[in-house]
């Protein structure tokens, strides 16, 4: 019976890609599904059979031990370095997008107290 190992909604390709190497080079087979034509299906990297599920999971756990430790390595580094995203640095790359989010925020912050009243 195949079972679930590791979900691929709002996964980084990178990081999607690095699963699915770390599968093939530990020899241990699987098969992915997408989110379908329309996006509702839920996208994932499924194994075809239970007993990998043990040694799977901990190779995956350890890769995002390690991924973790070179993700936070790297912010540091840029934040150490002037080059990580601020809300400044975003709202000068990309103003109409931020000021529309802060416009939607507000409003939901609106909406939502002057229900009460």
């Amino acid at each position: 019976m195949a079972k679930l190992l590791f979900r691929l909604r709002n996964v980084p390709e990178d990081e999607a890609t690095e699963v699915r190497e770390l599968l093939e080079t530990n020899k241990i087979p699987f098969y992915e599904t997408s989110a379908g034509n329309w996006g509702i299906s839920m996208p994932g990297l499924w194994l075809h059979h239970d007993t990998d599920y043990t040694q799977a999971r901990a190779l995956l756990d350890d890769y995002q031990h390690q991924r973790l430790q070179r993700m936070r390595a790297q912010y540091l580094a840029d934040r150490a370095a002037g080059t990580a995203d601020t809300m400044f640095s975003m709202l000068r790359r990309e103003p109409a997008r931020v000021i529309g989010y802060l416009v939607i925020i507000i409003a939901v912050a609106a909406i939502s107290i002057l229900i009460f009243y």
